[in-house]
């Protein structure tokens, strides 16, 4: 693939450096673009893509109602179909959103944990391009790990530079209150196939001088069954505001979850905020199991939504509980619409919405 890609000049790798004013925007700052990774014949999604290339194709029909969509596909052909039907598709609608094309070899999809992580320093917006090893070399990931210098190389990110952390680090690791808080879990950021050399101090020291990060709330407990990534918090808590959580509860004591989920909820209720108060929790719906056709739980979590300008896109299965999780969302979103997105294609491959998609922050202040 690589005759497929314009002749240009590497972007400069750079090690980032301490600055005095640094932090990770929240997910509900103004946004440019939301970044998609294509399926193609050459990801797990081969047997599948007619199931799955209509999740995103709602992905991004409903990304390009609000902001723009980058996508890239290493089959240059389907980039160059999709790009001008989903156009289309926006200059029929009348819509804000276009897309932009980038193609770039990938192993798989999931452009949250791939994608460039966004600060702001010094007032600038910058991406950091942090290693990814497919959560602890349990994949191939040459291609995904080398995929945002692709899209750089080709203008894939504007002016905007792209800056090289020398520790893996995932997207759908870590949330943040836009405000100097980032949430995470143990099992994943101290898990020793990412960065063995590193304790839980080095890697808050790490999150300081990288992402801002003045303080970060660690989640002892929580897991999913069928999840790949070591408990990504983005499959079990989200900060929904500075002062707010939402988080998946498992109400039934017979379900294999009720115990680490449990305990991540009084783990919850024990944090504060940088000001000393509780947080504000609301526990979301606990969706029915879901099970491939092997009889593996999949997982599914209504935690694993997208928050772009004006909308939040929401994960539902087809599941009794998909109705209370579109109404619990409004409760926590009333300014946003709730878009929901059926997602059981995407938990067949062990991720869902928020998983597949990356917000680009557009840099400006949150009003």
């Amino acid at each position: 693939m690589a005759s497929t890609h314009p002749s240009k000049q590497p972007v400069n790798k750079v090690v980032v450096t301490l600055t005095t004013t640094r932090l990770m925007p929240a997910e509900w700052a103004p946004q440019q673009a939301v970044m998609l990774t294509w399926p193609h014949p050459g990801t797990d999604w081969a047997a599948s893509l007619k199931d799955v290339e209509p999740v995103f194709f709602a992905i991004s029909k409903a990304v390009l109602r609000f902001q723009n969509l980058l996508i890239s596909c290493e089959y240059v052909a389907r980039l160059q179909d999709l790009t001008r039907d989903l156009n289309q598709f926006a200059e029929r609608e009348g819509l804000p959103g276009r897309v932009m094309a980038i193609p770039a070899p990938a192993n798989d999809t999931w452009a949250r944990d791939h994608g460039p992580i966004a600060v702001v320093a010094e007032g600038k917006l910058q991406f950091l391009d942090f290693t990814f090893n497919a959560w602890g070399g349990k994949f191939h990931a040459e291609k995904d790990n080398a995929l945002n210098q692709h899209i750089a190389n080709q203008g894939g990110f504007g002016t905007t530079p792209l800056v090289t952390v020398d520790f893996v680090l995932e997207g759908g690791s870590i949330e943040s209150d836009g405000a100097g808080t980032l949430l995470t879990t143990s099992e994943c950021l101290l898990t020793p196939t990412r960065n063995p050399d590193y304790d839980r101090s080095a890697v808050e020291a790490l999150l300081a001088e990288t992402l801002g990060a003045q303080r970060v709330l660690w989640l002892n407990h929580g897991y999913l069954a069928g999840d790949d990534t070591d408990s990504h918090v983005d499959t079990l808590a989200r900060f929904c505001a500075p002062d707010h959580i939402c988080y998946v509860r498992c109400d039934n004591p017979e379900d294999e979850h009720y115990g680490a989920l449990s305990a991540m909820e009084d783990e919850l209720r024990q944090f504060r905020q940088a000001n000393g108060e509780p947080y504000k929790l609301t526990a979301l719906p606990w969706p029915d199991a879901i099970h491939d056709e092997d009889g593996h739980r999949l997982p599914a979590t209504y935690a694993n939504f997208l928050i772009i300008n004006q909308a939040v896109l929401l994960p539902v299965y087809d599941v009794p509980q998909d109705d209370a999780a579109i109404r619990i969302m409004a409760e926590i979103f009333p300014d946003r619409e709730i878009i929901p997105i059926n997602c059981c294609p995407l938990i067949e491959q062990h991720g869902s919405l928020h998983c597949v998609t990356m917000q680009l922050p557009s840099g400006e202040p949150v009003s």
